[in-house]
């Protein structure tokens, strides 16, 4: 494992017995080798979305850090694309990496970047997300009320005609994504996601709330939205994340929702390469089921107005 060529150039690693993950002692050589070996799944669900990075040159339990902008260092055969800042401000605009082949993400790893957050548009349609996000965020350890209340969302998500997918987030909870035809603004999609949410949070106020403030939900699930803007991100699929024990952000199966083993930290550096094998990528066609938002939008407020 010395180095990997592309049409675009190579890439060399270096420090690869370096221990990013202590406790269960992974090395950046095992992080390079995870996400080449994930590369032909992961890197079609981040084509074209400019990228923010977390990077952890001295392992995850010194300070990392986040970057949104590429390094001067980096190649020049990494895609980058500048990208306006919102609200059509007058500072400059920000230069992301494009991760859109294995050359790219095995770079990436080599420069210790644990964890890809991708934006919910891709290029050149930066204002037009393809990607509709609820984050269910629970207050409480404990997963079957996750799984429970992500069953609903999907379940009404699909009643307005939407095609939800669901995803361990590898942190603490699930992520339901409805792809989209990327016909509409931010605006328009956070709109349709908030009432979605609302009216979860008013059929069953004593599981979900829409309180984005910790101190008011209790003991409530958090149907967090807030992702569904501009310049805002989500963890991509088969991403690593700074936490110990390299655990992976997992596309599921929807009938996954039912398995009392499925939580938000399952799987991980060391079996999620089994799960693949087994599996595939439950996430494999997922552009093929974009829906318009119109239809959706006229849905769910007829059932508000019921």
């Amino acid at each position: 494992m010395t180095e990997e060529r592309s049409e675009n150039g190579s890439v060399a690693v270096s420090n690869i017995d370096k221990v990013l993950f202590p406790g269960s002692e992974i090395t950046k050589g095992e992080m390079i080798d995870y996400y080449r070996e994930v590369a032909q799944v992961m890197v079609p669900h981040m084509q074209d979305r400019p990228l923010t990075l977390q990077r952890f040159p001295d392992g995850i339990d010194a300070d990392g850090f986040i970057q949104q902008r590429s390094s001067e260092h980096f190649p020049n055969w990494i895609k980058t694309i500048e990208v306006p800042r919102a609200g059509g401000s007058k500072e400059e605009p920000v230069e992301h990496v494009l991760c859109n082949d294995s050359a790219t993400l095995s770079y990436l790893a080599n420069q210790a970047v644990v964890a890809l957050h991708g934006w919910l548009s891709r290029a050149p349609h930066l204002e037009q997300p393809d990607r509709l996000i609820i984050d269910v965020d629970p207050t409480e350890e404990g997963f079957t009320a996750v799984r429970r209340n992500t069953r609903r969302i999907v379940e009404l998500m699909q009643q307005i005609g939407l095609a939800p997918f669901a995803m361990t987030t590898g942190s603490r909870g699930l992520h339901v994504v409805a792809p989209l035809r990327g016909e509409a603004g931010f605006d328009t999609v956070r709109e349709l996601a908030t009432n979605i949410a609302q009216l979860l949070a008013d059929r069953y106020p004593k599981e979900l709330t829409v309180e984005q403030r910790k101190d008011q939900r209790g003991e409530r699930i958090y149907l967090d939205v807030m992702r569904n803007s501009y310049g805002q991100t989500g963890i991509m699929p088969y991403s690593l994340r700074a936490l110990p024990g390299a655990p992976v952000a997992t596309p599921l199966d929807l009938h996954e929702l039912h398995d009392s083993r499925v939580e938000a930290q399952r799987w991980h550096l060391r079996n999620l390469r089994r799960r693949l094998g087994q599996k595939g990528d439950p996430w494999a066609d997922i552009n093929d089921h974009a829906t318009a938002i119109e239809p959706a939008i006229e849905a769910i407020h007829s059932m508000q107005n019921d």
